[in-house]
């Protein structure tokens, strides 16, 4: 049995039928409001901030992902997220149970430098520290032996269906409404995004390689690192329109923040978009040279086609 807690996200979704294609068949759905992924999936609704209930949902898994999401706030998540993982990693303990945890670069400085797994915790803002709680967490269990475990860390996210991600919010949403595409800050730095479906196939991989664990992977990227220009000139290409765009200076961002509780929310990822933010996946690629990566020209094409089509395309 391998559990998904956090099922019903665009990670976990897409991490499903992976495992199902090419692990296992024999997968179990956990979420407050679970729901089937496979026709063979087996479904456990739960609220992993109570313990009993995160025994529960690990029971008779050999391997558990941990790829589950809160509202972006950062009260929810300094609440929630140590609590729920802590319960989590407690639950893998008592049952024996790997644990595969899907992390994200917020605990990392945002600034010029290449991202390894090497680099440096230095959070900005409530969301990084909380992060960095977190992954410390991982961290401490994995040195002490107790647990058996593995870090899977993602940059920003594009992709298709239910993708939740400034880009997509930004660029291909606007690109759907027929609006002009808004680029935070700078449309010249490099910037590093992950293909959805690209990190729930290398997060299934890690997940059922054991020597993988004990460790911290990126997961791959496209290697060309475009910046929002670039990134923008491929897709007026695919799209076979001229995409005119602007630049939100950091002011517009702080003037919204006081009318929108969302925009507030967002302000401490603003920092990565006035730098490179390149995100290094070598260590991945030396490990596993024939995982096949989405170019940023095949994952655009995907989101145009699902745009046109109306539907979820990507299986």
């Amino acid at each position: 049995m391998q559990t998904i807690l956090g099922a019903n996200g665009q990670i976990g979704e897409e991490l499903a039928r992976e495992l199902k294609r090419n692990f296992t068949s024999s997968i179990r759905i956990v979420s407050r409001n679970a729901k089937k992924v496979n026709d063979t999936d087996e479904v456990f609704s739960a609220d992993l901030s109570i313990r009993e209930k995160a025994i529960e949902a690990v029971k008779d898994s050999e391997i558990v992902y941990f790829t589950l999401g809160l509202p972006i706030s950062s009260e929810i998540w300094e609440n929630q997220f140590p609590l729920i993982l802590g319960n989590v990693i407690e639950a893998c303990k008592i049952n024996r149970t790997k644990l595969v945890f899907f992390d994200n670069t917020y605990m990392y400085p945002q600034d010029d430098r290449i991202l390894t797994e090497e680099t440096n915790f230095a959070p900005v803002g409530r969301k990084g520290k909380v992060r960095r709680k977190m992954a410390e967490m991982l961290l401490k269990e994995i040195e002490s032996g107790e647990l058996e475990a593995v870090i899977c860390r993602a940059p920003e996210f594009y992709g298709p269906g239910k993708t939740q991600s400034i880009t997509n919010t930004l660029i291909f949403n606007n690109i759907r409404e027929d609006k002009k595409l808004k680029v935070p800050l700078s449309v010249n730095k490099k910037r590093s995004l992950i293909w959805t479906p690209d990190a729930s196939r290398a997060t299934a991989l890690i997940g059922n390689t054991p020597e993988a664990f004990g460790q911290t992977w990126h997961l791959p990227v496209d290697k060309s690192h475009p910046t929002y220009k670039e990134f923008i000139r491929m897709a007026s290409g695919i799209y076979d329109r001229d995409l005119k765009y602007s630049v939100v200076p950091k002011l517009i961002f702080k003037i919204g923040s006081f009318f929108k509780k969302s925009v507030k929310e967002l302000l401490e990822l603003l920092p990565r978009y006035e730098h490179d933010n390149v995100f290094d996946d070598s260590k991945f690629r030396r490990k596993f040279p024939d995982f096949q990566v989405t170019s940023y020209k095949q994952g655009i094409s995907i989101i145009k086609d699902e745009q046109l089509s109306g539907n979820k395309i990507f299986k």
